[in-house]
């Protein structure tokens, strides 16, 4: 497999955006049929005009088949990533592995990674925890909400916030 994650331009958008909301709302139906639109096209594109996103493709064989934003902070070295996805037709095939082990790499400098990802996606949580070292930290609800999220009484955001602290071992 020839996979290499590069940074996404503005000529890969009609590709990345739609193939994102597809994974992710692939996913979510497989825990409940009657979600829909789980992540809007403006939470992406807020998430990549953020002052410091980084969109990066994940490419094999010349072709789109994931990727990521992140958003790197280069004071702290707390970095977020934000999203993180597979196109659904190429799942299970350690690629999303491939691009966060890339992501790492490419940070370096990196002393703390954090992610969220919903409560119901067993899949997610499994790959953050057990593949790339993550922990659970919080879990948002309803009585915890995450007062950074703009619809903090939705019942729908109950998530998983993540972190994965980077030692000198790692």
């Amino acid at each position: 497999m020839d996979f290499k994650l590069m940074p996404l331009n503005e000529k890969d958008l009609p590709i990345f955006v739609p193939a994102m909301k597809d994974s992710f709302n692939q996913a979510a139906q497989v825990q409940d049929s009657s979600l829909e639109d789980v992540l809007p096209t403006e939470d992406i594109y807020a998430s990549l005009t953020c002052d410091n996103a980084h969109g990066f493709k994940a490419v094999v064989d010349h072709e789109i088949v994931g990727g990521a934003i992140v958003q790197i902070d280069d004071q702290t070295h707390h970095n977020h990533l934000d999203f993180l996805y597979v196109d659904t037709a190429h799942q299970n095939k350690g690629i999303g592995y491939k691009i966060w082990t890339a992501l790492e790499q490419k940070y370096p400098q990196t002393v703390l990674w954090e992610t969220c990802t919903p409560y119901f996606d067993k899949r997610n949580i499994h790959f953050y925890i057990n593949r790339c070292g993550f922990a659970a930290v919080e879990f948002y609800n309803q009585s915890h909400p995450d007062l950074n999220y703009e619809t903090q009484n939705d019942t729908n955001n109950e998530m998983f916030r993540f972190e994965k602290r980077i030692t000198l071992d790692d």
